[in-house]
């Protein structure tokens, strides 16, 4: 039902989305080095790949971003030093991520990799079976890569609830965006070693950047907590667990 809605709005929210897609705020990437380390003690390795999320858009460096949350709430859960890399682009989908981003990642094995993918596939109107045939092939790289590695999937953000998206705009979005969600948990749970972790919160204001799009640094932490935790425990972290 959620694919008979959004292909039958298409060409009637497209003048709405191209407008969006003209107007909306360029936020800059997160700044400083890509790579970094945190904690004392036995050294391990993560690495973030992906769109946005993984470049720290709404961040003002990747420390604060998820890929230095990350790591942080890595390095107090295991009492060790983390290693971090971020190899993420802005408006990469999952395709762009797999042919420009995936050779860049180290020859080292890898402890834990963050992924996150999904967002520009549904605002690029790519089709469900491309996400998943693209998702499925870059797991499958980077369990190739480090077969003893963890590897946590960013979920699919509440599309709906995005203050940057004008109505009917935002609740046919979020929809696709369910049906994307459900498809990126399906291909996770194929894997014994991926853990798909949600992005469950409150679509308030206060919880993204000043684009209305991107996550604040508040919300970084959170999902960087949740995710370090979903990492360590093998299951989903809800990000209301990780408030305190």
């Amino acid at each position: 039902m959620r694919n008979v809605v959004f292909w039958g709005s298409l060409p009637f929210l497209a003048p709405q989305a191209l407008y969006v897609r003209r107007t909306a705020p360029r936020f800059a990437a997160a700044s400083g080095p890509s790579k970094g380390a945190v904690g004392e003690g036995p050294g391990k390795r993560l690495v973030a790949i992906g769109d946005s999320i993984v470049a720290g858009v709404g961040a003002e460096t990747l420390d604060d971003a998820l890929v230095g949350c990350t790591a942080r709430a890595l390095a107090r859960e295991l009492d060790c030093r983390v290693h971090w890399e971020a190899i993420g682009a802005a408006g990469y989908n999952s395709r762009k991520v797999i042919d420009h981003l995936l050779p860049q990642v180290p020859a080292a094995t890898v402890d834990y990799f963050v992924v996150s993918v999904g967002v520009n596939d549904i605002t690029g109107v790519k089709t469900i079976s491309t996400w998943r045939k693209n998702l499925d092939a870059l797991l499958r790289a980077l369990a190739s890569h480090s077969p003893n590695a963890m590897i946590g999937v960013a979920g699919i953000p509440p599309l709906h609830g995005f203050p940057l998206l004008p109505q009917p705009l935002r609740t046919v979005a979020g929809l696709r965006g369910q049906s994307f969600e459900l498809a990126g948990l399906s291909i996770a749970s194929g894997f014994p070693q991926v853990v798909h972790v949600p992005v469950d919160f409150e679509p308030e204001p206060s919880k993204f950047a000043g684009d209305g799009y991107h996550p604040s640094p508040e919300s970084y932490r959170l999902f960087g907590d949740a995710m370090a935790r979903s990492l360590l425990a093998g299951q989903p972290v809800s990000m209301l667990e990780t408030r305190s």
